[in-house]
């Protein structure tokens, strides 16, 4: 199973992939860490991706998701998805994909981004992301007022449920 944590930018999709890896075994990556230099640099300089930026980015992802189920193991995601179209190319009609959703209102993410350090989104772009989300409807939906143990129990619980 791929578990793919997703939401706006400063829900704290990295810190609870991390958190959830560290409590299953199940090997985490940061969907940040696959952009180009030049979509960094763009969304370091408050300038919004168009879905032309992202779609090199999500097929290597969609790539990866492939490899790590066709290893036979399971793996976490951290990944805004924010669009439909999005989720459907990351999931590729493949079963062993779900979606946990970490939901914040645009105040609390806003204040989370103003004081987090060494991350190359620029907070400017918090608008233009919730404009861009397309809430998912077939997804694990957390509030992000929530503890980072309490959210990790509840997507744990999930996890747990749906292998059976």
């Amino acid at each position: 199973m791929i578990c793919i944590v997703m939401g706006v930018s400063g829900t704290g999709k990295s810190t609870i992939g991390r958190l959830l890896s560290d409590r299953t075994g199940w090997v985490f990556y940061d969907a940040d860490d696959f952009h180009p230099p030049a979509s960094i640099f763009k969304m370091n300089s408050g300038i919004p991706l168009a879905d032309s930026d992202r779609l090199p980015w999500l097929l290597e992802l969609q790539q990866l998701i492939a490899k790590i189920a066709d290893s036979g193991q399971h793996g976490i995601l951290a990944c805004s998805a924010l669009k439909s179209q999005y989720r459907q190319l990351l999931q590729n009609e493949r079963s062993d994909v779900i979606f946990v959703y970490l939901r914040g209102d645009y105040n609390c993410i806003q204040s989370r981004m103003q004081q987090r350090t060494g991350h190359f989104m620029n907070a400017s772009l918090l608008h233009s992301q919730f404009e861009a989300l397309e809430e998912p409807q077939n997804a694990l939906t957390i509030d992000i007022s929530h503890s980072p143990t309490t959210i990790v129990e509840k997507i744990v619980d999930y996890l747990q449920a749906r292998l059976r």
